[in-house]
């Protein structure tokens, strides 16, 4: 093995490791902002709880996304070190630079954008698949329609609890949902560690079969637990901006209305893991808070926040997309590999 490809390959290993982890951290806030701005957890313990499960999520649940971000939006016998190192950099450029503005855009969207601005830069337009299951349209629906049930399925749940508790007192329905949302957080925080850590793992799987050290696409044990450990302490280090917007910007809510955003988000993102599907989980959850503030007045949601979090998101897959295709040029040109 030439030893380029062998170095470029550490990078790759290296960068998706640094992926998952900042992934880690700007993610925090779709499992923990809603405990923590209800007073249900102190940060500190739900930082530490969601890093742990997002751990056992990762490991635990399969690799079908990995295997949907390593086979679907390319062929892996096209797949270069050079692709695979643009399309991190891009994304994790991204993240830094949406966590340093306290804007939860989605990793997914970063990573998803960088992987086919890479692949038209190295291969063209044809070396994407634009189309079919489990492709970049498949994907891309999947992005947009999960907020959307977040929404929905949030505000209906949470509708229906407020029937079926509405002869209780205030006070009673918030001691039992207090104790029901420290579940509901445990559950998304597993759910998140279940869908995005396995990108990374997917990514590393893609350079290991590009660099002839893998004959299908099956993600090694080794590659599944340093995916795991990098977005658990990624999470343990938390994202403090964005768990203030995610937490009481959007819309201030109670513990009813936390458990049922929780819930929601978690069952919609594990869903989605078991189908194979890489969703936002930053897009699901925002969803879900916003579907749950609804339930008392529409004008309850900060919806000119929302409108914020709406324009990064729609721009994140083009400009990352963009950014890995002039950084595979660029690296292409240092490298002198054409």
């Amino acid at each position: 093995m030439p030893e380029v490809t062998i170095a470029l390959l550490v990078v790759v290993i290296f960068l998706a490791l640094a992926f998952d982890f900042i992934n880690g951290f700007h993610d925090t806030a779709n499992a923990i902002a809603a405990s923590v701005s209800t007073g249900v957890l102190s940060p500190r313990r739900a930082i530490m709880m969601a890093a742990i499960l997002n751990f056992v999520g990762a490991i635990t649940i399969g690799t079908a996304v990995a295997k949907t971000i390593g086979k679907g939006i390319i062929d892996p016998v096209n797949v270069t070190q050079p692709l695979v190192v643009a399309a991190l950099v891009s994304a994790i450029a991204w993240n830094l630079i949406t966590w340093y503005w306290g804007l939860p855009s989605s990793s997914s969207h970063a990573l998803i954008g960088g992987i086919v601005g890479a692949g038209v830069a190295g291969h063209g337009f044809h070396a994407v698949h634009w189309l079919g299951p489990k492709s970049f349209s498949a994907i891309v629906q999947s992005l947009v329609f999960s907020p959307i049930l977040g929404f929905v399925l949030a505000f209906s749940l949470v509708t229906g609890l407020y029937w079926v508790f509405r002869r209780f007192l205030p006070h009673q329905v918030r001691d039992i949902f207090r104790f029901g949302q420290i579940f509901a957080a445990a559950f998304i925080s597993f759910s998140h560690g279940s869908n995005d850590a396995q990108k990374a793992m997917g990514i590393i799987t893609m350079a290991l079969i590009s660099a002839g050290m893998l004959d299908d696409f099956t993600v090694p044990v080794w590659v599944m637990v340093a995916c795991a450990t990098a977005m658990g302490l990624g999470t343990a280090s938390g994202g403090w901006k964005i768990i203030k917007t995610m937490g009481s910007k959007i819309v201030k809510l109670q513990p009813i209305q936390g458990f049922g955003a929780d819930m929601t988000s978690a069952f919609v993102i594990t869903t989605a893991s078991h189908f194979g599907l890489p969703v936002s989980t930053t897009h699901v959850a925002a969803g879900s808070i916003m579907g749950v503030g609804s339930t008392r007045r529409f004008s309850a949601v900060r919806w000119g926040v929302a409108g914020n979090m709406l324009a990064a998101w729609l721009v994140t897959i083009p400009i990352t997309a963009v950014l890995a295709y002039v950084i595979y040029w660029c690296l292409i040109s240092i490298l002198h590999l054409q």
